[in-house]
């Protein structure tokens, strides 16, 4: 076959179209390229995130542990007399005494298990003292008989008795309505009194009732025109 030579415009126009053809597919290629690489770092990013929150997450959920936890207040109390195991115990703040002779083991075989008021709050630093049945029919029949039970009939010495009559309260020995006859006393008083010469014993002269928890000199001062011991 005979060569036949093209014109030189068309030749020019081929090469043309091979050349936007090369460009066509770079940019396509490109494109692809581009798209590919942004998923890529958009997955990485997103893989970032998961890594970071699930760090901080763990942070946030070990700090607990680290955080010390604040100890509860606590009282010591020194506990004497009938109960198992006498001596110092440490309860917490806001205990009752009833906690306290628990501490201490409870009562023993020989202890008047109705001489405390259980319910009481007990105060850091203070003595819970539990007399035997033996002690305190003892303690009851002295303040019973009084300073004058040695005294013959007729004697003018004061006497529980005598002192009621005299409309005046005798400290030592008045029950629990009695004492809450007192201007002032109520029925937390009254059973501090009656707490405080049982673990004590008898209080010895009028003033002596300052030493219960709740009455000072202004308190006392009400009282002491309607007391006797």
């Amino acid at each position: 076959m005979p060569f036949i030579e093209l014109p030189h415009g068309f030749q020019e126009g081929a090469q043309r179209n091979r050349i936007v053809m090369a460009i066509g597919v770079a940019v396509i290629v490109c494109l692809v390229a581009g798209f590919g690489v942004a998923r890529l770092v958009q997955a990485g990013d997103e893989a970032v995130f998961v890594i970071e929150s699930s760090s901080s997450s763990s942070s946030q959920d070990g700090q607990a542990p680290d955080e010390e936890a604040t100890p509860p207040a606590s009282v010591v109390v020194y506990v004497s007399g009938a109960v198992t195991t006498p001596g110092l115990v440490e309860i917490p703040e806001g205990s009752r005494v009833g906690d306290a002779l628990t501490a201490a083991g409870g009562f023993d075989e020989t202890a008047d298990s109705s001489a405390l008021n259980l319910a009481r709050v007990v105060e850091d630093g203070e003595q819970i003292d539990v007399p035997t049945r033996e002690e305190r029919s003892a303690q009851e029949s002295a303040a019973t008989a009084g300073p004058g039970s040695g005294a013959p009939s007729g004697s003018s010495a004061s006497s529980p008795a005598s002192s009621k009559a005299n409309g005046l309260v005798n400290i030592n020995t008045a029950t629990q309505a009695e004492l809450e006859s007192l201007p002032g006393v109520g029925p937390s008083t009254a059973q501090k009194i009656i707490d405080d010469r049982t673990a004590n014993g008898p209080f010895k002269k009028k003033e002596d009732l300052k030493r219960v928890s709740g009455i000072g000199e202004k308190k006392y001062a009400s009282l002491e025109s309607n007391i006797t011991v």
